[in-house]
């Protein structure tokens, strides 16, 4: 997989509508692209709230965004969505 461009600043406030636009299944880690802004969140892949262990690349997600456990901000509870996307 490519490198992964994060964003390390504080997130928005509340949920956020994205996307997944990368996975890496032997990692079980990925980004999450933000819908509006483009920033991009990393997610492990314990933070897909229905407990899979994996999550398709462009599939719509409602998420949130907090400090993790190693100081930086990432994406957590991943719920896909049927939420268009587009602006």
């Amino acid at each position: 997989m490519a490198s992964i461009e994060v964003v390390h600043g504080p997130p928005a406030d509340g949920s956020q509508l994205g996307a997944v636009v990368a996975f890496d299944e032997a990692g079980g880690y990925g980004t999450v692209a933000a819908k509006g802004t483009g920033h991009r969140w990393f997610f492990h892949c314990t933070a897909i709230a229905d407990g899979s262990r994996t999550i398709a690349v462009g599939t719509p997600v409602q998420f949130e965004v907090a400090a993790g456990r190693m100081g930086r901000y990432e994406a957590f509870a991943l719920q896909p969505t049927t939420d268009r996307l587009t602006d």
